[in-house]
């Protein structure tokens, strides 16, 4: 039997994942950072396997943009696929860009910071792209 505990931490996940808006993702390593010390993507991903219809499961994907779903949900393409019907495109190597899909939940207490976060996930991407067109 799961503890009040695990109840809760499972609600925080699917309050996080309920709230990002069609057509934008979110990493299950960004929802682990947002729950805090002692959660990490992979516990995430065992919350996200039972999620309920009313959870958005679809828009948690990995860190590298791609769609984690292989051998667990069948057919092993129906997570893209959802997320292709919600507009977001993927390559040809199964991977969105995140610089495009990523959504940062606003603190509406802190704005300025949720932006600044933003550019710092991708600060070192920009730089290495910046240096191979030099």
């Amino acid at each position: 039997m799961a503890s009040n505990a695990d109840k809760d931490y499972r609600e925080r996940v699917f309050r996080i994942v309920r709230s990002i808006p069609r057509g934008r993702v979110m990493t299950y390593g960004q929802i682990a950072e947002i729950l805090g010390e002692g959660y990490t993507p992979r516990t995430v991903g065992f919350v996200m396997h039972s999620s309920n219809d009313r959870t958005p499961w679809h828009r948690v994907i990995n860190a590298q943009g791609g769609c984690s779903t292989r051998g667990v949900v069948l057919p092993h393409d129906k997570q893209q696929r959802m997320l292709e019907t919600e507009g977001v495109t993927f390559n040809e190597r199964g991977r969105c860009e995140l610089q495009k899909y990523l959504w940062i939940p606003v603190d509406p207490e802190n704005k300025r910071q949720a932006r600044a976060k933003k550019v710092s996930l991708f600060k070192n991407q920009h730089s290495s792209q910046r240096k191979s067109h030099e």
